[in-house]
């Protein structure tokens, strides 16, 4: 049985950090690209940053560049999103997505980071 399981958000003050993780079970980790993508209220769902299978490779928002950091720990089935300098507009639930080259496509149910004074 497939599962991605985030936790680490919660409520944070603007300038804060946060270190959200999302661990992986029932596939073969190692071989998927890992994203986290975020969805604030009344607004699309967008992607975040991703890393690549062997975590030699990332990309990022330009929203959230310099700013938010993505890795990975294939030994622990882990991904993660170190996040500082949060935002008010950086408010959103945050999901883990795992994807590879087959197309297979995996969605976690999400962390809310609330980002206030």
């Amino acid at each position: 049985q497939v599962q991605l399981v985030e936790s680490g958000g919660g409520l944070v003050q603007p300038g804060g950090s946060l270190r959200l993780s999302c661990a992986a079970s029932g596939f073969t980790f190692s071989s998927y690209t890992m994203s986290w993508y975020r969805q604030a209220p009344g607004k699309e769902r967008e992607l975040v940053a991703a890393i690549n299978t062997a975590g030699g490779s990332t990309n990022y928002a330009d929203s959230v560049k310099g700013r938010f950091t993505i890795s990975r720990d294939n030994a622990k089935n882990t991904v993660y999103l170190q996040m500082n300098s949060l935002k008010p507009e950086d408010t959103a639930v945050y999901y883990c997505n795992a994807k590879n080259i087959w197309g297979m496509d995996y969605w976690g149910k999400g962390t809310l980071v609330t980002v206030s004074s």
